[in-house]
């Protein structure tokens, strides 16, 4: 686990909020090809979690998505302090680089806004000087098709995760797919949860 040197991740996906999400969904199947790996609403219970109500994965190529689409009314979208980029993400290779970035991060007094196991991957977000979110993630399966043969057959989960727990975890020997079953399984939860709205 590296924590000394920048390991360069890809460019992965980026997430759009919409208050027309058919019409986002149905032009960007017309121009770049895209298709649905994953589209559900938010429950009604939740709404009072997250600032939106449905969500859209999205992809032309092997990767389980490329685009995230939020929906969000109106009104709720004119209150928010940046433009529609939700947020953009960049892809590790390996587990072992996701930590390593943590730990070389947090050297550098740079902490996640929060942290999840979301299924297809594990997630650290990072708020940017002008405010914009970065996610850095790896991706669970290690392998595109997979992951994306899961977007389409399950719901995303949100298992909100400590960087540090996870970093011991795999210290103590755990493989990277343990570290993802025991995160599923509310084992690396933090003492505070985060709040997702943030």
């Amino acid at each position: 686990m590296n924590t000394e040197i920048i390991i360069h991740p890809k460019l992965n996906h980026y997430g759009l909020i919409t208050a027309n999400l058919d019409a986002m969904i149905e032009w960007y199947r017309k121009v770049l090809g895209m298709t649905i790996n994953h589209r559900s609403v938010v429950p009604a219970t939740a709404q009072n979690r997250a600032p939106f109500s449905a969500m859209a994965f999205v992809s032309n190529d092997e990767v389980n998505h490329r685009i995230v689409f939020f929906e969000m009314h109106r009104a709720v979208e004119s209150d928010r302090r940046q433009g529609p980029l939700q947020h953009v993400a960049f892809e590790y290779e390996t587990f072992d680089d996701l930590l390593g970035t943590y730990g070389r991060l947090k050297n550098l007094g740079i902490q996640p806004l929060w942290a999840a196991d979301h299924g297809v991957g594990t997630a650290f977000y990072y708020e940017d000087p002008d405010r914009n979110i970065v996610e850095l993630n790896v991706n669970n399966y290690g392998n595109e098709w997979t992951a994306t043969e899961h977007l389409k057959t399950s719901p995303p989960m949100l298992a909100q995760v400590d960087p540090e727990r996870m970093i011991a975890g795999r210290k103590a020997g755990g493989s990277p797919w343990e570290l993802h079953k025991r995160a599923s399984a509310g084992e690396f939860a933090p003492a505070t949860p985060y709040d997702p709205r943030a």
